[in-house]
């Protein structure tokens, strides 16, 4: 007869375990996504040009790449202090605890306690009804109230049968990859904004020296406008309009001053400091000769920009996250065990094996009714997985227009920087003649305002292109991953 029912509790059992397995089994499938924009990137930037794969300044270390002395010390200060890296470095510090916490899950876990109680069942119970008619030791009845004291190990682990914990682990490892390029990726930003920053400062600084050059020029002018009304060759109007530019020369001066200490600060909070003097050389930035700047070929920016690395694992994150989702329909199984001691007074906890009290327990459980939560977590993760998808095909995107872009604005703005220095050598040469025809009376005072004005302006937007020239190669560095070596 035993063995009937052992056989039929057997078999109860198995029933259950394969309903149990059968009715989870049933788990939604997650969406097939193509990545088609990685598949087609194009071989070239410049369909009319080809890039030679060999030489790719992206590679190159920053340090290599910026060979003023000034601005490497600057960049050091701004790795060291910037609170922008602090913070994703704590980002980085937080992924790898998520890492450690996933990784724990594998392993059982395990807990020390002690404990201690009093109960009293009622009489007419079939428990105080059995404590009453019970002798632990001859002529000793079970105590009422009775006492419990215990201490031992607990034990509990989930037994991985489906991996989904090994799942939820590498998603971890990825996303804390992630964070490494994505401090990778500030690091780059970092020592792009303070590369153009310093070269905005060199440029402000050259309009000052121009601008401080056109007012003593502006003075002689006013200077001579006088005599020559005394000498009755000039009217007073002549010498009100070269008082007025005067003045106006003077006011965009103060303007170029401000700029100037603004710019110093922006630098100066890049650098996470507070407001001091930016250790400069502004007498060769007009001199200044651009790196050249090899581009690669575009499949090349997947291994060197940060961003686009980052993306790519969120991507693989966010698939092994519905993975990890889509076994949450299957049944788990964990192991709990218990082993101490355990009695109702204490000295009697030292008397062994008699105090001595373990529990194993083997549980075996699945969602059967009321899966809407595990559905709501499934098909989210299924929406972010697409929804990563399309972040790393517009990181992509963008990328490959970044560098197309710079490189057509290298080409234009080197051609624009060389008709404007002809505009002012020959603007330059129509001041000196314009100002001997008006000491001579060969020539009006507009003339000589209107040659004035048009040689400062010239040589105002001339420093603008050379800054643009620098700043253009520093962000073409940038987006073809190079910075953050």
């Amino acid at each position: 007869m035993n063995t009937m029912e052992n056989s039929k509790t057997k078999n109860i059992i198995t029933a259950i375990a394969l309903s149990l397995v059968l009715a989870s089994c049933k788990a939604p499938m997650a969406t097939v996504i193509k990545d088609e924009v990685k598949e087609n990137i194009p071989q070239n930037f410049n369909q009319e040009e080809q890039q030679d794969a060999n030489n790719n300044s992206g590679t190159t270390p920053w340090r290599q790449f910026f060979t003023d002395p000034n601005l490497v010390s600057l960049i050091e200060t701004a790795l060291k202090n910037n609170q922008e890296l602090m913070i994703t470095l704590q980002e980085i510090e937080i992924a790898k605890s998520g890492v450690l916490a996933k990784k724990g899950r594998l392993s059982p876990t395990v807990s020390a306690g002690i404990g201690a109680g009093l109960k009293k069942a009622g009489r007419y119970t079939s428990e105080g009804a059995g404590d009453a008619s019970t002798e632990m030791e001859a002529g000793k009845a079970i105590p009422d109230p009775l006492g419990n004291f215990e201490g031992g190990l607990m034990a509990n682990w989930e037994i991985d049968i489906w991996k989904k914990l090994r799942t939820e682990k590498e998603s971890a490892v990825a996303h804390y990859l992630s964070t490494v390029e994505g401090k990778n990726f500030v690091l780059s930003n970092l020592i792009e904004e303070v590369a153009d920053n310093y070269y905005e400062l060199l440029a402000l600084d050259n309009q000052l020296d121009i601008i401080q050059q056109y007012i003593k020029l502006q003075q002689r002018a006013l200077e001579i406008s006088k005599i020559q009304k005394e000498a009755a060759a000039a009217t007073e109007l002549a010498v009100k309009k070269f008082e007025a530019e005067l003045a106006k020369s003077k006011a965009s001066e103060y303007t170029i001053r401000q700029q100037i200490t603004e710019k110093e600060n922006e630098i100066n909070a890049l650098l996470g400091r507070y407001p001091q003097p930016i250790v400069r050389t502004k007498e060769n930035f007009m001199s200044t000769i651009p790196p050249t700047v090899y581009t690669g070929i575009p499949s090349q920016l997947l291994a060197n920009r940060p961003d686009i690395k980052q993306a790519e694992l969120e991507l693989k994150a966010s698939k092994l996250d519905v993975e990890a989702a889509r076994k949450e329909f299957y049944p788990s199984l964990e192991i709990s065990a218990t082993l101490g001691l355990e009695a109702f007074k204490p000295s009697y906890l030292v008397k062994m094996p008699e105090s001595i009290a373990y529990n194993l327990v083997g549980e075996l459980a699945g969602p059967l009714i009321n899966k809407s939560a595990i559905k709501a977590n499934f098909q989210t993760a299924d929406a972010k997985q697409v929804q990563a998808l399309y972040e790393y095909d517009k990181t992509i995107l963008n990328a490959y227009l970044d560098v197309a872009n710079l490189m057509s604005k290298i080409k234009n703005i080197d051609q624009y920087y060389q008709l404007k220095s002809q505009e002012t050598k020959a603007l330059d040469q129509s001041i000196d003649i314009a100002n001997q025809l008006f000491r001579n009376s060969r020539a009006d005072y507009l003339e000589v305002l209107l040659n004035q004005r048009d040689a400062l302006d010239a040589k105002m937007e001339l420093i603008e292109a050379k800054q643009k020239q620098l700043s253009t190669v520093v962000d073409i560095y940038k987006s073809l991953g190079g910075g953050w070596k």
